[in-house]
């Protein structure tokens, strides 16, 4: 019998949540995600000094162009071992400022364009804020395409769909946590609520012709993983993904389309009520954004000591 992995495969395209080129070029997922946490993580491996170095020489003092440089300069290496697109983070603190994301986002693409990399290889993460899908909006239709990041309500999801965004990362794992400390309790298999946001979205993208890309990230476990094979692409951490390559037995395809919701469309102030009435995303967005920002700011500040 083949690997739970190379079953999750024929259903779903797999993608790997991480910075670390070896484990990217040694796990050969499709596509790769990357964001300042992992690149925090990134910049204290050695193959990535002279990245750092590089970085930090040719943007003049501004560390924010260093960050970008640098991660761009492990995205371009990324994609020297997959085949896909390697996605890429705007600042989190930029994340209600739909002017300053779009400046963000297409300095990252000339970045990557000096470095010899197409835009169709990349995609530029967004938080999922009003202003970030706005930004994102735009984007696409410049022929920019964009992952929606930080997703944590249906809201979130109906109004990314409606901006025509290419992809969206609902953060299963982050959601089981917020539900788990609420009512303490453990969530398993379909009862997990994390699981479940991403399951109605699937369903709700799939029942009105929406063609943006599902993507479960942020996962705790295997059960989470083998409960969404189906979804569109599963963003794994290659801990988990190892596990899925070392683990035998039957994986069924668990998500199928049907039984999605009406189509609703949200101007702003829906959106911000929708969005407001989720306690656990309203609250998990906020914290996301916080903790992003924190790391943005210590790998600034480890670019700037050089």
């Amino acid at each position: 019998m083949t690997s739970k992995l190379e079953q999750l495969k024929q259903y779903t395209t797999v993608v790997a949540d991480t910075g670390d080129f070896d484990a990217i070029a040694r796990l050969k997922p499709v596509d790769a995600t990357t964001n300042p946490s992992l690149l925090l993580k990134a910049a204290a491996l050695p193959r990535y000094a002279e990245h750092l170095a590089r970085a930090t020489a040719s943007s003049g003092g501004d560390t924010g162009l260093a960050c970008d440089r640098f991660a761009v300069a492990v995205g371009k290496d990324i994609l020297g071992v997959i085949p896909g697109r390697v996605s890429t983070e705007v600042d989190a603190r930029l994340s209600f400022d739909t002017a300053d994301t779009l400046a963000r986002a297409r300095r990252l693409i000339e970045l990557y364009a000096e470095q010899g990399v197409a835009k169709d290889r990349v995609l530029i993460k967004i938080a999922a804020t009003w202003e970030g899908i706005r930004a994102a909006e735009q984007l696409e239709r410049d022929g920019i395409q964009t992952n929606l990041t930080l997703l944590f309500s249906f809201a979130q999801a109906a109004a990314c769909a409606d901006a025509g965004v290419f992809l969206i990362s609902p953060f299963v794992g982050r959601i089981y946590d917020w539900y788990k400390k609420a009512n303490n309790r453990d969530y398993i298999g379909a009862e997990d609520p994390g699981v479940q946001s991403v399951a109605r979205i699937y369903r709700y993208y799939k029942a009105n012709g929406y063609r943006t890309v599902v993507m479960g990230a942020s996962f705790r476990n295997l059960g989470q993983i083998e409960q969404l094979a189906g979804c569109d692409r599963l963003t794994i951490s290659p801990e988990l993904i190892q596990q899925l390559a070392d683990t035998q037995g039957e994986l069924p395809r668990n998500l199928q389309p049907g039984g999605g919701e009406p189509r609703q469309v949200l101007d702003e102030s829906a959106f911000r009520w929708q969005h407001n009435e989720d306690a656990m995303a309203t609250e998990k967005l906020a914290e996301g954004i916080r903790l992003f920002a924190r790391d943005q700011e210590k790998l600034e500040a480890l670019l700037g000591n050089r």
